[in-house]
């Protein structure tokens, strides 16, 4: 599908520019209103409702509003939840019986930007055909419907509660976590009022950290984007593990005693482990930037793997192709489709600590097997558009790099889905010689660009 508006994370962009705009997110919520209102199977004299819920970015307010008039002119029902994690959209979604989920958030990107993307009404990301025809409706007037029939709004006031319930009870009844102290960074982000909640109300003894959002300091210098304050935090609090939490709640890293940072590889590596020991483990799914080193260490334990293209949805589509329930990216984004119907960085958090639990042993025993090939990665600003594949001396830097690292390594030019930047990856078992070729391409795309 060509897509004017939608990337692979629904529409996303700086606030103030289109997209994100107050006129055009009114458009979109009136579009996607009115596909919603064609596909609905509601008896007659009902309306559909969506859910809405957000990260803490001021711009959220405005979205928020600019949405809800929309779906409101297009004879939808709204129900506002506030800030949330965008799993616990997902979740309320399907466990409310709604038409969809909508939640506003730029992830892990800084407070400047915002977006807006969709679930479907089991849970999952919206369809391609769905969004082709909300793309579509773009293009037509806002005819707003009579008074008599437009939406309402109204507060969802139990969400918070609802979620946190739904992440413990991904964690086994036999196990809990009592005796152990843990930080939790909430970069300041949707999780800050879940997220401690959950894991002391399992037992643990929290050190919240990263739950004063103002609206503007999302992501700043804590949870996943900058993972060392975890990891100084810590130490300082001489904490047994520390959980780092992206912007809207669906990644995460972990932090042993030692403050020896843990990546998406190496916790989908210990999920998998854990579930294979118990004998119910298909497959796993990573993607093009899945360390070479997680896709030997399955092979060693017998377990199949495959790669995505990268981004969470389309780990999503091939576990499903394959019927497989596990996957995920090194950036923490981890799917679990035995527990929940998205990446969920509270939840895999969880899958981790019950192996731990399970054993009972370390993070760093549990790794043991998994020894992480260097990787360099560049990010390359590079004007909108840009085709590495037509320049012929970005190529053969490419080629050259492979040639020099043979069967152990591999190289990744891929464009950014959500910035204008070429991302260039480099793995190998040398970590000077990965930089290096790294950088050389990175200076082969700048001076292309």
């Amino acid at each position: 599908m060509s897509r004017k508006y939608f990337g692979t994370d629904g529409v996303r962009g700086e606030v103030g520019d289109l997209p994100i705009t107050p006129e055009f997110v009114i458009r979109l919520g009136f579009a996607a209103g009115e596909v919603l209102v064609r596909r609905s199977t509601m008896p007659k004299g009902e309306h559909p409702a969506v859910l809405i819920g957000k990260d803490t970015r001021v711009s959220g307010y405005m979205i928020e509003a600019s949405l809800e008039a929309g779906f409101s002119a297009a004879g939808v029902d709204v129900m506002l939840t506030g800030p949330l994690p965008t799993p616990a959209i997902a979740y309320l979604t399907r466990a409310l019986r709604l038409q969809a989920g909508v939640v506003i958030s730029a992830s892990h990107n800084p407070y400047q930007d915002n977006g807006i993307k969709f679930f479907s009404a089991d849970g999952s990301k919206l369809p391609d055909e769905v969004e082709a025809e909300i793309e579509e409706r773009l293009g037509h007037p806002i005819l707003c419907k009579k008074s008599a029939e437009l939406g309402k709004a109204r507060r969802v006031d139990d969400a918070a509660g609802r979620y946190i319930e739904f992440c413990k009870s991904t964690f086994p009844s036999a196990l809990d976590l009592r005796g152990l102290k843990i930080v939790i960074d909430c970069a300041h982000g949707a999780t800050y009022q879940v997220a401690p909640h959950v894991f002391h109300e399992l037992g643990a003894d929290v050190i919240p950290v990263g739950v004063n959002p103002d609206g503007f300091n999302i992501n700043d210098q804590a949870g996943t984007a900058h993972p060392s304050f975890l990891q100084r935090t810590v130490k300082q609090h001489q904490a047994d593990l520390g959980v780092a939490l992206d912007g809207d709640g669906d990644r995460v890293l972990m932090a042993d005693g030692e403050g020896a940072l843990y990546d998406g590889d190496q916790l989908l590596y210990v999920i998998a482990r854990e579930r294979a020991k118990n004998g119910g483990l298909s497959g796993v799914v990573g993607t093009l930037m899945t360390n070479l080193a997680l896709e030997r260490a399955l092979e060693k334990l017998r377990i199949p793997f495959a790669r995505a293209k990268v981004g969470d949805r389309y780990v999503l589509e091939m576990l499903r192709e394959k019927n497989w329930e596990l996957g995920g990216e090194n950036s923490g984004h981890i799917i679990c489709l035995d527990k929940h119907t998205t990446g969920d960085g509270i939840v895999s958090a969880l899958q981790v600590l019950c192996a731990m639990r399970s054993s009972p042993t370390t993070l760093a025993q549990l790794c043991r097997g998994l020894a992480l090939y260097p990787q360099e990665l560049v990010n390359v600003r590079v004007p909108r558009g840009f085709d590495w594949q037509k320049e012929p001396a970005v190529a053969k830097a490419k080629l050259e790099a492979e040639r020099a690292l043979g069967p152990d390594g591999r190289v990744l030019l891929r464009p950014s889905g959500t910035e204008p930047v070429l991302r260039v990856m480099v793995e190998g078992k040398d970590d000077a010689e990965v930089r290096r070729l790294a950088r050389r391409i990175a200076e082969t795309v700048q001076q292309a660009a």
